[in-house]
This record gives C-alpha cells, structure tokens and sequence, in this order.
C-alpha cells in the first residue's frame, strides 16, 4: 500500500498539536508535579514530555492506519476524536485545577475510551490497535500517580 504522505502528516500532526496547545496551557505544571507528594516509582519529570511525544506519534500513525484502510471507520475515528479531547482536558484538570480525584477519575474515562479505540481500530487495522497499547499501559501507569497523588497530597 501507498503512502498518503499529506493524510499521515495530518494524522500526527493533530495529536501532536493537541498535546502541544495542553502542555503550553499547563506549562507550570512541571512545577507544581515536582512540589507534589508522589508515590514510589514516580518518574522524573523530564521522561512525561518524550513519553508523550511518542505515544502522540503513535496514536497519529494508528489514526492514518485506520483513516486509509478502505473499511468503514466513522465510529473508530469519533471515539479517538473524544478521547482525545479526554486527553488534552485531563492535564488541564490535574495541573491548572489541581483537583486531583476529579482528575482521577477524569483518567478513568479516558481509559476507556483509549480501550474502546484500541478495539474499534483492531477491527479494522490489527496494527492500529496494537499502536495504542503503549498508550493505554501509560494512561493506566498515569492512573497509579493520579490515584496515589490525590492520597498523599
């Protein structure tokens, strides 16, 4: 199969874009995260911003996948469209509100809409499915810290 090279740029772009426009809207949040009791196995705050960059990348890739694979996808692409949105709003709920437990289970959602993608894109691109596990192991180890976050703080 030939690469849409204008479509796969658009794909990766958005959710490049997305966590962009949350991490210049949440900028001090590093600060605040740093200033926070966290729990064992937290990771230094330089890791979040390359964890995330790849796994937006990823789930950009997965999109394409999907958006190009010839089968129906409108349902697939409205709940990534959602999770998305899910995505971006948490880090404005967790940094910017500090509200830690509604932020919680703001993840709680997210994860099942990360699920739910996963499953709707299996369907229709077994590789697409299989990008966005790493994002979901991510958003449950992002639960771990939220959870144990909004204990200790």
């Amino acid at each position: 199969m030939k690469i849409q090279w204008k479509k796969l740029i658009l794909c990766i772009v958005l959710p490049l874009a997305v966590g962009g426009l949350s991490a210049l809207l949440t900028r001090g949040g590093m600060e605040v995260f740093q200033s926070l009791n966290k729990p064992l196995l937290s990771p230094p705050g330089w890791l979040f911003p390359v964890v995330w960059t790849i796994l937006y990348i990823l789930m950009g890739i997965a999109s394409y996948l999907v958006l190009t694979s010839g089968k129906p996808n409108r349902a697939a692409l409205t709940v990534y469209g959602i999770q998305l949105a899910f995505n971006f709003f948490w880090s404005i709920i967790f940094f910017n509100l500090e509200a830690y437990l509604f932020s919680f289970i703001w993840l709680v959602i997210l994860w099942i809409l990360i699920f739910v993608t996963m499953i709707l894109f299996y369907g229709i691109s077994k590789p697409a499915g299989y990008l966005l596990l790493p994002y979901l192991l991510w958003v449950t180890f992002a639960g771990y810290l939220n959870f144990y976050i909004y204990l200790l703080n």
